[in-house]
């Protein structure tokens, strides 16, 4: 009888922020058995359910694993292998034709969300796409983090320039519009977060949550507090309204233009705020009060607050929270991390500029080289010159992800090409002429680029591949590199040469090659041999305090607390009005198995109860003549889907709630199935109309209604 070789090797899971080190049981070239890696110094031996089916991405038959070119078009349409050199060429072949024919503008790019999770995208991808010279370039970023990014611009000089909290020393945390117990932090590299809460309260800490739905994390909350969607700003305005009146600031030195803030928040009193939000003013002013008194607090606002009309109001508010009451810069509080490779410091992320062009169409304005991707779908549609004629996304699914997905999906079949590098067909890709899948997770070596940036503690890792590529896979930077070769030959209008040969010089080497170059340049002493001999990571220390005003990026070294684009926002929020009683609101939610529209084909995922319906209190569902477990239709001013409801006092009244990221297609549709429904997404819903001043999508607070 045959026996099995079963080894150990170090991994790590990079399909979140929280980035954990895991350890991998192989056997015949298969994940056997995964746990988290107890002596990883960030992520502490903690693994979430995606971290454990991490081998089933690798191994999963719904993957590409060779190009595939489209034949015939709709429901008729079929896909045939093809080789690289083929592929390459025909991709190369319709962006270039676009560009030569209609211009630079023709040309969109779309940047999803795991490109940031993929070292070779870091490296590579960047580089391709700013070798075209088009305005529509779109990312994930304008779904769900583009206020965090123009206030850290706006602030601190640079859009990665992103205090974040120190919760392992923190005595208060306050959380809005984040789950960090399902997410493991966002904007904020937090693993192990169960553990940290524990010892958050062991040194008699707290955790205080607003949220409009009682979420995984106010479940474990010292106290939560029902606000409703989209009105945060009103709340956050008073507290620091409450902070000022009561003489409980203590900023430091290097801020400018902390009168205005006063005379601006003067004018929103916790009694406004309760109106608005539905949070008690008392309860608003002990809040303010207990954060000011505390030895060292830190608040924190991720996505529930990002993705409404008014986030960068939202998230500048979290940021002059955290600024009067002294806990910028300090132990407990809010502070930089210092990376071994500083992407900030050391320019390899662009510090960002706002509006120095707007969108043909809507004229929204663009932010870092971005246009907000809620505009794509009209660029395709509107004739003109400068109408997007071909398009190439890199790891994205925008027809789930992002608002009013259905008209993105009808805009995008009539394109003139279109072309994505992605390891499945999804709901977006299934569109496409050409697809051109790269290696995967633990075919590829891995070092986090960002957050390292991000994280509660400052650490270091190179994780190298668990398995190697087979001869006829092809790593995502050497498709980026290979794509630039290939178009740059095609192209009417070549780049200057001096940047053509500095780039191409640049795509030719590797991701590991360029780390090991960074690393020794450094600051930090850690090289890429040291990473090698400590595959489970290098501790630099917890997070440092007294880093400012000397690490600012801002032209005066100082920081500007009114920055004009939000003192003009809060004009805009006078003027709105308050919600109107019985009117219900959509907001999305987030669940620990999930990874954003992808993973739902893994069956380890989706096992066990549904979790695809409408969540809804008892009383609105009492109201309309509904019972819980009806099928019902969710209407909004773009569109409807029908979904099963469940009825739940884990969202206040008045509020209704959908996942994000189940679709149509392949994708999601088993965890629909049982309820005899086709999967729904969010984004059916979603009005690519509402943006905040950033430009990034209000998927939070949609009007809708239930019948």
């Amino acid at each position: 009888m045959e026996t099995r070789r079963a080894e150990q090797r170090v991994g790590v899971c990079n399909l979140c922020e929280a980035t954990c080190g895991l350890l991998l049981t192989i056997e015949d070239g298969s994940v056997t058995g995964v746990r988290g890696n107890p002596d990883d110094p960030l992520s502490r031996g903690h693994v979430c359910p995606k971290g454990v089916a991490i081998g089933d991405v690798h191994a999963d038959p719904d993957r590409l694993r060779r190009p595939v070119r489209r034949i015939g078009r709709g429901d008729d349409a079929r896909w045939e292998e093809i080789g690289w050199d083929e592929a390459l060429d025909l991709v190369a072949d319709g962006l270039a034709r676009a560009v030569n024919e209609h211009g630079e503008d023709a040309l969109a790019i779309y940047l999803g969300n795991p490109n940031v999770h993929s070292l070779g995208s870091m490296t590579h991808g960047v580089a391709l796409a700013q070798s075209f010279r088009t305005r529509n370039k779109f990312s994930a970023t304008s779904v769900d983090q583009l206020p965090h990014q123009v206030l850290g611009y706006l602030l601190y000089g640079h859009q990665l320039l992103l205090p974040v909290p120190d919760i392992d020393r923190t005595s208060y945390f306050l959380v809005l519009g984040a789950n960090p117990m399902a997410s493991n932090g966002s904007l904020m590299t937090v693993p192990d977060f169960p553990g940290r809460l524990r010892e958050l309260r062991a040194r008699g800490g707290r955790m205080v949550v607003l949220d409009p739905r009682r979420t995984e994390t106010a479940k474990v909350a010292d106290e939560h507090h029902f606000v409703r969607p989209g009105t945060d700003a009103w709340v956050l305005l008073a507290l620091l309204h409450v902070l000022f009146a009561e003489g409980l600031t203590r900023p430091p030195a290097y801020v400018d233009g902390l009168a205005g803030v006063e005379e601006l928040v003067a004018g929103f009193p916790p009694e406004l705020a309760e109106q608005a939000s539905g949070v008690p003013a008392g309860e608003i002013r002990r809040i303010a009060r207990d954060f000011a008194a505390a030895d060292g607090a830190a608040a924190y606002g991720r996505i529930g607050v990002s993705t409404q009309e008014f986030g960068t109001l939202c998230q500048w508010a979290v940021q002059m929270i955290n600024l009067v009451t002294g806990n910028l810069d300090r132990e407990g509080g809010a502070l930089l991390t210092n990376p071994a490779i500083d992407a900030v410091g050391r320019g390899l992320i662009g510090r960002g500029h706002h509006d120095r062009y707007r969108s043909r169409v809507r004229q929204v304005p663009e932010f870092g080289g971005e246009l907000p991707v809620a505009v794509l779908r009209e660029e395709i549609e509107t004739p003109g010159e400068g109408q997007v004629r071909a398009l190439l996304t890199v790891a994205g699914n925008p027809v789930l992800s992002t608002p009013d997905g259905a008209s993105l999906d009808r805009a995008i079949q009539g394109l003139d090409f279109y072309a994505a590098i992605d390891i499945y067909l999804n709901e977006t890709t299934r569109h496409a002429d050409v697809v051109l899948p790269p290696t995967t997770l633990l075919e590829r070596d891995h070092y986090d680029l960002v957050f390292h940036l991000l994280a509660v503690r400052n650490t270091a890792r190179f994780t190298p591949a668990v398995f190697a590529k087979k001869r006829d896979q092809r790593h995502d930077w050497e498709i980026f590199r290979d794509l630039y070769l290939r178009v740059t030959r095609r192209r009417r209008r070549k780049p200057p040469l001096k940047r053509r040969i500095a780039t191409e010089a640049r795509m030719r080497m590797s991701p590991t090659f360029l780390i090991g170059m960074l690393l020794r340049s450094g600051r930090s002493q850690t090289t890429l041999t040291e990473l090698r001999r400590h595959p489970e990571g290098v501790d630099l220390g917890p997070l440092r305090a007294g880093q400012l005003p000397g690490r600012l990026r801002t032209r005066s070294g100082r920081i500007d607390a009114l920055p004009a684009l939000v003192a003009q926002d809060v004009a805009r929020l006078r003027q709105r009005a308050l919600p109107r009683d019985g009117e219900l609101l959509l907001i999305g939610r987030r669940h620990q198995r999930d990874c954003n529209s992808w993973m739902h084909n893994t069956d380890r995922l989706t096992r066990g109860r549904a979790r695809h319906q409408l969540l809804m209190h008892p009383t609105d569902l009492a109201s309309r003549g509904l019972s819980d477990g009806a099928l019902v239709t969710v209407r909004s001013r773009v569109g409807e889907v029908r979904v099963e409801v469940a009825a739940t006092e884990d969202v206040m009244p008045g509020v209704v709630s959908l996942p994000h990221g189940y679709g149509h297609g392949r994708t999601g549709a088993r965890l629909a199935v049982a309820a005899g429904v086709a999967g729904v997404s969010i984004n059916d819903l979603t009005d690519a109309d509402r943006l905040d001043v950033s430009g990034n999508a209000a998927l939070s607070g949609v009007p809708v209604t239930v019948t």
